[in-house]
């Protein structure tokens, strides 16, 4: 009898920009959840965590650069134009 599975599974993974952009929105929310107060207002270390996300974003776009094709690249731009404007309506 013959085990081989009939169909073979393929999983190639989340794309490396989905996992950049899902990082960059919740690391983004945490911090605005934790570094504003009552009069809206931010306090310093949130600057300082969003340099850090920026730095992130370098060096994983740097790591994943063979994976960046033109789809890759519009969803990614699209996806940061979107955290600004939540940044911006919150």
């Amino acid at each position: 009898m013959d085990q081989k599975p009939v169909f073979r599974r393929r999983h190639f993974g989340n794309p490396a920009v989905f996992n950049i952009l899902v990082t960059n929105y919740v690391v983004a929310a945490f911090g605005l959840a934790i570094f504003v107060n009552s009069q809206h207002k931010l306090y310093w270390f949130f600057w300082v965590v969003m340099g850090g996300v920026a730095v992130y974003n370098v060096f994983a776009l740097y790591k994943n650069r063979e994976e960046l094709d033109k789809v890759s690249v519009i969803a990614y731009i699209i996806g940061l134009a979107g955290m600004g404007l939540l940044f911006l309506a919150f």
